[in-house]
């Protein structure tokens, strides 16, 4: 029973001396310090700004109405009378609407074709064209919207008895800016992390120190007092970060919150924790420091589009759903996305916050691996032994001699 005592209160000695000398390092880097607070302080208002006006109103539209029928003519009335769409241009052809469109004159064409006024006059089915200026994304939000609503109307008007009933909970103006910062927050704290930790890495091996030394008294042993011991410099400071980006910085861009902060907060910590492990794991492989620019700028849309804000997730292929798996943000995103917009519990959220903790276990582990590998090679080249031995050649005979 002592020994384990003086075992236990030996642990918890050692993971403080890691998790202080891992403090200290923290802010001695200035590089780090900005990206840590600077960056993770302003991203989200910024954001926030920049998308603060996620409605688009009266966006102007070409039409090319080759049918030039009463119903065509009506479906145009309409469209111009939607909020999201004006009918600025009226053109003969779809080349003088592409020249437009080119010019940035109108973002979006609505192509109405011949047979359109016969085809709703015989009960047969009419089809219109709607080209969009993809230089943003809300262009084509308010086209197809636009559209579809007068679409909408239009069934309702030729079916009779049939009706429908719109009925948009939680976002009922349709901003852009909603659903893209529910995403885009967690982003933020997943790269940021990321790209600190690995800064750090990098430097340390320029400099030729380990990322993972062990406290000499601990004799190679202490691995996961190493994990640990770092991991809690980075969690603790990332929940007060979190807290901020999550909660605090929301209010400020007037982003709505649907979720008590308590389950935000619970949220955060699985994500923060997984966060840190897997910069751990993924580090490894930062051999310098300026190599992180080019990967944050890679990972960072790569990450943003698998959360599935835009794209729906069970449409992906089968080989970037699997990639999906490997980001923290992946889980974190859509639990945040359904808690914090549509007002989910914790319980709805429970399948994202069951795969967090398989990948901080699965992280851990790696993490733990990494570094007693680390540590075996540092050991092995202080001491001269090479990385692979190989035994000398024998001495070489004369001809026909046979060896003794």
């Amino acid at each position: 029973m002592k020994k384990a005592i003086i075992y236990i209160g030996q642990w918890f000695s050692d993971w403080y001396f890691i998790f202080a000398r891992e403090l200290k390092h923290i802010f001695r880097d200035s590089g780090v310090l900005i990206i840590f607070f600077l960056a993770c302080l302003a991203y989200p208002v910024l954001y926030g700004l920049i998308y603060s006006n996620g409605i688009l109103e009266n966006m102007p539209v070409a039409v090319v109405d080759n049918s030039g029928s009463s119903a065509s003519r009506r479906f145009i009335r309409k469209l111009d009378a939607t909020r999201e769409i004006e009918i600025s241009r009226t053109c003969r052809n779809m080349d003088e609407a592409e020249k437009l469109m080119q010019k940035r004159e109108v973002h979006g064409i609505v192509m109405i074709p011949s047979d359109f006024g016969a085809n709703l006059e015989t009960g047969r089915q009419g089809t219109v064209s709607t080209y969009a200026d993809m230089s943003s994304f809300i262009y084509y939000k308010n086209l197809t919207m636009g559209v579809n609503m007068v679409m909408l109307d239009e069934m309702d008007r030729s079916s009779g008895p049939i009706k429908y009933e719109d009925n948009i909970p939680y976002n009922r103006a349709f901003s852009y800016g909603v659903f893209f910062l529910s995403a885009i927050l967690l982003i933020i704290i997943q790269q940021t992390m990321f790209f600190g930790i690995s800064m750090m890495s990098g430097t340390m091996r320029e400099e030729n120190r380990s990322y993972a030394i062990l406290p000499e008294r601990l004799d190679g042993r202490g691995i996961s007092r190493t994990v640990l011991g770092r991991g809690a410099a980075y969690w603790l400071l990332y929940v007060g970060i979190g807290v901020y980006v999550l909660s605090i910085a929301p209010k400020l861009i007037g982003m709505p919150q649907n979720c008590p902060f308590g389950d935000i907060f619970i949220l955060l910590m699985f994500f923060v924790s997984a966060c840190v492990v897997f910069s751990f794991t993924f580090s490894v492989f930062i051999r310098h420091r300026e190599t992180v620019f080019v990967i944050f700028l890679l990972m960072s849309v790569v990450c943003l589009f698998l959360t599935g804000f835009s794209w729906p997730s069970g449409s992906f292929p089968k080989f970037w759903e699997a990639v999906s798996w490997i980001f923290p943000s992946t889980f974190a995103v859509r639990a945040f996305m359904n808690m914090n917009t549509a007002g989910a519990g914790l319980s709805m959220a429970e399948p994202q916050i069951a795969a967090l903790t398989i990948q901080i276990i699965a992280y851990y582990i790696l993490a733990c691996l990494e570094v007693f590998i680390d540590n075996v090679r540092r050991t092995r080249r202080e001491r001269g032994i090479p990385a692979v031995s190989i035994p000398p050649c024998p001495p070489c005979l004369p001809t026909g001699e046979k060896p003794r």
